[in-house]
C-alpha cells in the first residue's frame, strides 16, 4: 500500500519512529516501510525529535488559525442563504393575476423546407406568473416593432383586466427610451416594466422553462407544412397548454383552472 509522501503521522508514530531508531537501531529503509512513508519524512520526523519535537508542526496561514475568519465565512454562507431564500419569496410571492407577466423571445428553427438564406422567424412568449396562463406570438424578426404588437395583439386582447408588471431580460426589443415602442405600449397601457440582471437569464426562470416545454412538446413533435402550418398548430397547443394540461407548479390545475378558482372566490 502506498501513501502520500506528505503523510501527517501522529504523535504515538513520531514517538516510536524515535525509539526505534534510537534505541533499537533500526534502518530508515525499514522504519519507511514500516510506517509507509518516504525516507524524506523519517529524516524528517528524526531531526525534529531530536529537538523534543513530536507533534506537526501548526499551520503557519493566520487565516485559518483565528476565530474570527470563522466568523467572517459562517456570515458569508449565511449570506447565502438569505438571498437564496429571499429569491424564492419574491419569485412565488405573485398572489393574483397579472400582477406580473414573464416576457421573452426565442429564435425559431428553420422549416424543412427552408434554406438558410431565408428569414428566421421569432417566437415571443408572456406567461402569467400566478396562473401560468401561456401567450405567444410568432413574428419575422426580434424588434421593438414586433414585440409591441405581441404585447398589444397576443397579450392585452386576451386580459380582460390590467397587467401590472412586465418582467423581460435587457434585451433591445424590450428596453429603449420613452420613444421605444414596447416601452411606449407599456407606458401607454400603464404597465410597469422590470428587468434582469445583465447575464443572469435564470432571474426570468418561468419564461426560459416555458420556451424549453414549447419546444420539446410542440416544435420537437409537429411535422409542419409551412410557417403558416406552424402558426396553426402553436394556437391548437396554446389552447391545449391552458386548459388541459395540469402544472406542478400550481398544484396540478390548468391555468384555467386556477383562475376559475380565484375569480369565483374573489367576485
Amino acid at each position: 500500500m502506498n501513501m502520500h509522501r506528505k503523510t501527517k503521522l501522529t504523535l504515538y508514530h513520531r514517538e516510536e519512529i524515535w525509539r526505534l531508531h534510537h534505541q533499537e537501531k533500526v534502518m530508515i529503509t525499514d522504519l519507511a516501510k514500516r510506517f509507509m512513508v518516504s525516507r524524506s519524512t523519517i529524516y524528517v520526523v528524526l531531526r525534529r525529535a531530536r529537538l523534543q519535537l513530536f507533534v506537526p508542526m501548526s499551520s503557519t496561514n493566520e487565516r485559518y488559525k483565528t476565530i474570527k475568519y470563522g466568523i467572517k465565512r459562517l456570515a458569508k454562507v449565511e449570506k447565502t442563504l438569505e438571498d437564496k431564500l429571499r429569491w424564492q419569496v419574491k419569485k412565488y410571492n405573485n398572489s393574483y393575476p397579472r400582477e406580473m407577466v414573464h416576457v421573452e423571445t426565442k429564435r425559431l428553427p428553420l422549416l424543412k423546407n427552408e434554406t438558410k438564406q431565408q428569414t428566421r422567424e421569432y417566437l415571443f412568449v408572456g406567461i402569467d406568473d400566478f396562473s401560468r396562463e401561456l401567450y405567444v406570438g410568432i413574428y419575422n424578426d426580434k424588434s421593438q416593432f414586433s414585440a409591441a404588437q405581441f404585447l398589444q395583439d397576443d397579450v392585452l386582447v386576451q386580459c380582460p383586466y390590467m397587467i401590472e408588471c412586465v418582467y423581460s431580460d435587457n434585451g433591445r426589443e424590450y428596453q429603449g427610451m420613452l420613444e421605444h415602442l414596447f416601452v411606449k405600449s407599456c407606458y401607454t397601457n400603464r404597465i410597469n416594466q422590470k428587468f434582469t440582471k445583465p447575464a443572469c437569464p435564470r432571474t426570468n426562470g418561468k419564461a426560459e422553462r416555458v420556451i424549453r416545454t414549447l419546444m420539446e412538446m410542440w416544435h420537437e413533435r409537429e411535422l409542419f407544412v409551412n410557417a403558416q402550418d406552424r402558426k396553426l398548430k402553436l394556437k391548437r397547443f396554446i389552447n391545449y397548454y391552458n386548459t388541459v394540461k395540469p402544472h406542478k407548479g400550481i398544484q396540478g390545475k390548468t391555468p384555467y383552472e386556477v383562475l376559475d378558482g380565484y375569480f369565483k372566490q374573489n367576485l
